[in-house]
């Protein structure tokens, strides 16, 4: 694979990937690509943090609130789930109604007898996986 770097003040800031298939090199270049361009800030009393992508565990919605979980905080966020899920790269996915989780900090899965699956993430939060989006998470993780 080839990489070609153009410096230009004048033109506006693009990726190009040419690629014979998508592979995990090209997903992890427009994962990065995509978080470098959004921007999520988050409220905690007085505090507002703008919060990296990669530190974020899963967004979850409580009470008509959305929060961002992060290893050992939680944040509001002014956006809505369907917005963030507009938004968010590849490395995140729809679990259900009110969550949205990081692939990345998924630490473990848990089926039960009655086919529910649940997930665990790597700071203890855990969370279902609806039956609507069970199909779409299993072709994800390769279940």
């Amino acid at each position: 694979m080839k990489c070609k770097v153009f410096i230009d003040k004048n033109h506006e800031e693009e990726v190009v990937i040419y690629s014979h298939q998508r592979n995990s090199l090209v997903e992890q270049i427009e994962s990065l690509v995509n978080s470098q361009e959004i921007e999520i800030t988050g409220y905690k009393e007085q505090e507002t943090v703008k919060l990296d992508l990669s530190e974020i565990f899963c967004f979850i919605c409580e009470n008509n609130k959305v929060y961002a979980i992060t290893e050992k905080e939680k944040y509001k966020i002014k956006l809505r789930l369907y917005q963030l899920e507009e938004k968010l790269p590849q490395n995140f996915v729809k679990l259900n109604q009110s969550c949205i989780g990081n692939v990345k900090k998924i630490q473990r899965f848990n089926a039960s007898f009655g086919g529910s699956l649940s997930v665990e993430f790597k700071n203890g939060y855990k969370d279902y996986v609806s039956r609507r989006q069970l199909k779409i998470v299993k072709e994800r993780f390769g279940f």
